[in-house]
């Protein structure tokens, strides 16, 4: 009976397997489970410690450089800055860029020391806190601000945009404005409106778009150290404010040289982006919390002109802009905010020296945003881009006291200082772009027709009509006068040749007049026709393309009728 029951049970594979695998001990199982969970999160939060330590050796990953190979000053710019050419090694304990950010958050391991204030009131009444912290605060442990050396204080001066929510005690600005102040530098952190404790004083916000307040605020520190170089380093939200002010001034800017790090660039392609995946969405709910608390520490304003009630509700970074950011700034939907703001249109625009830096894992600003081509195109802009760094973390070293991108913004400041390039009067104008807001489509390759009838392409008629336009009215004026003095001389030759003799044929002194008439529009018509003899090609390129699927078949028949009709039908039965 007993072996019956044993054959049926051997009868059945599942049996068997569940049979096995009881026999495993639970100790197993749960080590198996506890791989699969660290191998999901591994991947999840983009760790790349294995990737460091056996393909790398923990060296790091070189640093990309983005720029124009005709251009004198990134040519310089490579040639000097050692890490710019080098790698960036990121700490072991570190390796991913979620780590790297939520750190720098958390912990930061910031230098400790303490600015000295200056508010500055701008135009429309609002305020702005300047937190100095000047060279000699560093090395002699004072901290002033000396009113009696402004004017020939020739220290050069370094002025920080901080990112969103963020102001001059964030860790990474304490990292950036200590090292800088070190080496010889003065460090002003312009914070932005409502933030560094300040209350707000008008019905003006900052947003991402908004440049008006570093515009005031560098005018206003250059013209209490007119005599010192002033250097920009934006960081995030802060870096597409510079960059943004950076293309609308060009080089009207007293700036010398500039940095922007980790910037969004396109502020809607960002937006899509925070909120694809779980991970990102984590990042736009902190963000969230952190604008719902600058907008509590200003409720008395904020709910006269916003939506309080609908703040309060937000649960991502668009809900606010859209409750708060675009009725205090008046624009028509979320989008349009964005897309008027991002600073990837103005990249173009941008005529000082400018060092862009960007890590291609940022959790928070997507590389997908960065504008590569408009970077490549400007001879002022070297754009560098890192395998990893999370949002402005960059941390280095095994006990993460160093960041990459504060020495390497410290280092181009100095290469770029002790250049020919640092001086303003020196400064290459961007070329000509588009304006920002304008659409591009009209200007692409497409055939135009004139007025005149004549067919020509579209981006040739443009750069004709507006380079030459004065040229071309000189020249038709000229033209007319050329007639104008033809006809006297023809009228004065006829009167004297009618007083010697009058009997000679009259048609013919018409015709010859009528021809040196027309010889100077002769001329003009034969220099228009030379100047639009490639459109005329291109249209019968074009013509003959076209047609070619009807034409083509009937002219090979034709060819054939012929050739059939020369060969001797004797040869053709052959």
């Amino acid at each position: 009976m007993n072996c019956v029951v044993a054959e049926d049970e051997l009868s059945s594979p599942y049996i068997v397997l569940f049979k096995s695998l009881s026999l495993i001990p639970i100790s197993h199982y749960l080590i198996w489970v506890l791989l699969i969970i660290l191998v999901f999160f591994y991947n999840f939060l983009e760790f790349h410690l294995l990737h460091d330590l056996l393909v790398n050796g923990l060296r790091g990953d070189p640093v990309t450089l983005t720029y124009n190979g005709g251009s004198e000053f990134c040519q310089f710019v490579v040639s000097k800055c050692g890490l710019l050419r080098g790698r960036y090694s990121p700490t072991p304990w570190l390796s991913g860029p979620h780590l790297q950010t939520v750190f720098l958050s958390i912990f930061g391991n910031a230098p400790r020391f303490c600015y000295k204030r200056h508010l500055f009131k701008t135009t429309d009444g609002g305020t702005i806190a300047l937190d100095w912290l000047m060279h000699s605060d560093v090395m002699q442990g004072t901290s002033h601000v000396s009113a009696s050396s402004q004017g020939n204080d020739r220290t050069p001066i370094a002025i920080v945009v901080p990112g969103l929510t963020s102001d001059s005690t964030a860790a990474y600005i304490k990292h950036l404005a200590f090292r800088l102040a070190r080496e010889g530098w003065n460090v002003v952190v312009s914070n932005h409106r409502g933030l560094g404790g300040i209350s707000i004083t008008s019905d003006f916000f900052y947003n991402a778009g908004w440049t008006e307040d570093i515009r005031r605020a560098i005018d206003h520190i250059h013209s209490q150290f007119p005599e010192a170089p002033l250097f920009a380093v934006g960081t995030s939200i802060g870096a597409n404010v510079l960059v943004k002010y950076l293309g609308e001034d060009g080089p009207t800017t007293p700036l010398v040289g500039a940095t922007a790090v980790c910037s969004p660039w396109d502020l809607l392609i960002c937006d899509r982006f925070i909120n694809r995946r779980p991970v990102q969405k984590f990042y736009d709910r902190v963000l969230t919390i952190g604008l719902q608390g600058y907008a509590q520490l200003h409720q008395t304003v904020i709910s006269r002109l916003a939506d309080w009630e609908g703040i309060k509700k937000s649960m991502s970074v668009r809900e606010f802009d859209n409750y708060a950011t675009r009725l205090v700034g008046k624009f028509e939907t979320v989008d349009t905010y964005y897309r008027r703001s991002s600073s990837a249109q103005f990249v173009g625009n941008v005529a000082v020296p400018l060092l862009c830096i960007s890590a291609l894992d940022d959790p928070v600003c997507t590389s997908e945003a960065i504008p590569w081509d408009e970077c490549r195109a400007n001879e002022n802009i070297v754009l560098a881009t890192t395998k990893h760094g999370g949002h402005l973390g960059y941390y280095e070293g095994m006990t993460a006291t160093s960041m990459w991108w504060v020495r390497a913004v410290q280092e181009y400041f100095s290469v770029l200082l002790s250049s020919k390039f640092a001086d303003r009067t020196l400064k290459v104008p961007a070329p000509a772009t588009l304006n920002p807001l304008e659409s591009s489509i009209d200007h692409g390759p497409y055939l135009n027709v004139t007025e005149e009838g004549m067919v020509m392409a579209a981006a040739e008629i443009q750069t004709t009509t507006q380079a030459d336009a004065s040229n071309g009215k000189e020249e038709t004026e000229t033209a007319l006068a050329e007639v104008g003095e033809t006809r006297l001389e023809h009228e004065k030759t006829d009167a004297a040749r009618e007083k010697t003799d009058p009997h000679k044929n009259s048609s013919q002194l018409s015709d010859q007049a009528l021809n040196d008439l027309l010889a100077p529009l002769k001329k003009r018509v034969d220099q228009l026709s030379r100047g639009s003899r490639k459109s005329i090609w291109l249209l019968a390129y074009i013509a003959i393309v076209t047609t070619w699927p009807l034409l083509g078949p009937a002219l090979l028949l034709s060819i054939k009728k012929r050739f059939r009709n020369l060969v001797p039908m004797a040869y053709l039965k052959k």
